[in-house]
């Protein structure tokens, strides 16, 4: 069911219309000929009277007669609507919902804690009331279930730098998030207006061990990554000393010149010079 905008006049001719008619009436019953005319005047006057609604700002009332949606009003004020309807008040404001701390598993199985914010509104006051039985309650459910599955579809951390990870991707996961939530509330006429994650960390049951993990994992990146560039600085070295032909290497001696270079470059504490003077052979 789709919001649609109801008959409505300005409230403040509406409220002239009815005194003017509860004069009329008042005047009339004085009269013995405009007995049945004055009882006409002040029924109108009352029915009228019914169709008075106050809307606030940032708010919506949805109009209803005998059971049927008639529409709504969204422009604060006084308003002069249909008579005997039921209504019933809708927030247009912009809301947060702060889901609790879940326990979820990610996608290599591990328990993650995990929360987030949602930033929404509503922008269809019908579907919010009509297709479904509580909004509010809709949008903290369907938040719930939306941020277990994002959840579930990614590792909390990825060292190999291959695809997205909870942690290292924070604002790609909250577009996803964003994105699903608004599939999953558009049936509840609610817009997503932003999804982050408030809290990540692994359950307490593993915290310990996967601690040790990531500082293993970080090591041995670190190590990777000083490995490929002292490789890279030894080739570059034997290349310009050739190319400048300052030395007459032979296969023995570039074998001694690699390992010296890596041992100096990789070794954590500072190399030690040893001076030679001998010959390799």
């Amino acid at each position: 069911m789709n919001e649609r905008k109801v008959w409505a006049i300005n409230g403040f001719a509406g409220i002239l219309i009815i005194a003017v008619l509860l004069v009329a009436g008042v005047l009339s019953l004085f009269s013995q000929a405009g007995v049945l005319l004055g009882v006409m005047s002040l029924l109108l006057a009352v029915v009228f009277a019914t169709g008075i609604v106050i809307v606030q700002p940032n708010q919506a009332v949805v109009l209803t007669f005998f059971g049927r949606y008639l529409g709504s009003i969204r422009e604060s004020g006084l308003w002069l609507t249909v008579p005997f309807t039921l209504r019933r008040s809708v927030s247009l404001r912009v809301r947060n919902f702060n889901s609790a701390r879940l326990k979820v598993n990610d996608v290599d199985g591990n328990p993650v804690e995990i929360a987030a914010v949602v930033v929404f509104r509503v922008v269809d006051s019908a579907k919010a009331l009509f297709d479904v039985d509580d909004y509010e309650e809709f949008v903290e459910i369907q938040s719930e279930t939306a941020l277990r599955h994002v959840a579930s579809r990614y590792p909390y951390d990825n060292f190999e730098q291959e695809g997205y990870s909870l942690r290292g991707n924070t604002d790609e996961i909250a577009d996803e998030l964003a994105q699903e939530l608004q599939e999953r509330l558009a049936v509840a006429g609610v817009e997503v207006l932003e999804a982050r994650l408030t809290h990540l960390a692994y359950s307490t049951e593993i915290a310990s061990a996967m601690l040790q993990r990531q500082q293993a994992a970080a090591i041995v990146s670190a190590r990777k990554l000083i490995v490929q560039g002292a490789v890279g600085m030894v080739q570059m070295a034997i290349e310009q000393l050739q190319r400048d032909q300052l030395l007459e290497l032979d296969e023995e001696r570039k074998a001694a010149m690699v390992n010296n270079l890596l041992v100096a470059i990789v070794s954590e504490r500072a190399a030690q010079p040893v001076v030679n003077a001998g010959s390799l052979y």
